[in-house]
């Protein structure tokens, strides 16, 4: 099996850029946070699934690892993580308009609109769960 580098494959060209090309512009920059959102909410979610499986091992295990949680690096990650979590939100709703297509009979809906109905759903998705977690404690 013969493995070609990427130089080495004719035809094709690979642009040089240095490892700082995303601080050049500001879209670039948001884009490198969006995508390094990922992570944030990636480390989030095994804390939670860690989480779950200590409350499954018993209440004593339970309540060491949320003082654990309560840590001031605990609570500075998950304030990063919601702000990382709430960016991506708000930049996936605003391309589902581009992304989305909807058609109500022979006419395109707007995409601005589409959009716009993205947040409304959004919106009302969370004062349910809001109103459920108040409501119900």
């Amino acid at each position: 099996m013969t493995t070609a580098t990427r130089s080495d494959r004719a035809g094709l060209y690979y642009p040089k850029l240095p490892a700082t090309w995303w601080l050049r512009h500001p879209r670039y920059f948001a884009f490198m946070m969006r995508e390094l959102s990922v992570v944030f909410i990636a480390i989030f979610l095994v804390v939670f699934l860690v989480e779950i499986r200590q409350l499954a091992r018993g209440a004593q295990t339970y309540v060491a690892f949320v003082e654990m949680l309560a840590s001031p690096g605990w609570i500075v990650f998950h304030v990063v993580a919601l702000a990382f979590a709430l960016y991506h939100s708000v930049t996936w709703l605003k391309l589902t308009g581009v992304v989305q297509v909807v058609r109500l009979g022979e006419r395109q809906v707007p995409s601005k609109l589409v959009a716009a109905g993205a947040f409304v759903v959004w919106g009302v998705v969370s004062l349910v769960i809001l109103a459920f977690f108040l409501l119900g404690a």
